[in-house]
């Protein structure tokens, strides 16, 4: 078995924080889905205005 590079897996860059962060074997079945590096930053994504009273 050939063992790989971190650097040979797919990367992308969170949507919070703009950092790249690396494929996890964890997040092979949703990868697509996959849009922030960590549950910190998923927790401090900006909240969208859709349904707040004004």
């Amino acid at each position: 078995m050939k063992t790989r590079k971190k650097s040979d897996f797919p990367a992308k860059t969170c949507a919070t924080c703009q950092r790249p962060f690396a494929w996890r074997k964890k997040w092979a079945a949703v990868w697509d889905e996959v849009r922030y590096c960590s549950d910190r930053c998923r927790g401090s994504r900006p909240k969208s205005g859709a349904g707040q009273p004004e």
